[in-house]
């Protein structure tokens, strides 16, 4: 199952000139881009290991993009993402999150549902079995 978290998570994945543009859009906009990475990728975890610093005075998309495929030489079997935050008055939030690389085999995930006291409805996710990703970690 392709896990379908973050911007363009349902497209075929960007390739390094498409990830530029996306930086350099970021840059544009005046939004800080961090790089995180992570082999949990369940729907609540919301919280991915970082690989370096907020880059806040970034200027330049080539810089980022450095540090992109220095997370994927890194950590080639786990998920990594770029984030682009609006550090401004007001908003303070991830404005574009997308992942720029993925595991060779990603897991997959079942919802269970099961009624409990009162009529209660409760939710459960477990994870599967992992799938082949057509096209490798990239």
């Amino acid at each position: 199952m392709r896990l379908g978290q973050g911007t363009f998570s349902f497209l075929p994945d960007l390739s390094d000139q498409q990830i530029s543009a996306q930086l350099e859009y970021c840059l544009r906009q005046g939004w800080a881009i961090s790089i995180e990475f992570t082999d949990d990728p369940h729907p609540r975890n919301t919280y991915w290991e970082m690989w370096s610093m907020p880059m806040f005075d970034l200027s330049d998309a080539s810089a980022a993009m450095l540090d992109v495929n220095a997370c994927r030489a890194a950590h080639p079997e786990k998920y990594v993402k770029v984030n682009a935050f609006d550090a401004r008055r007001g908003w303070e939030t991830v404005r574009l999150s997308f992942i720029v690389n993925r595991p060779s085999v990603e897991p997959s995930f079942r919802l269970e549902r099961g009624e409990s006291a009162g009529r209660s409805i409760r939710y459960a996710t477990h994870v599967e079995r992992a799938e082949r990703t057509p096209g490798g970690g990239r």
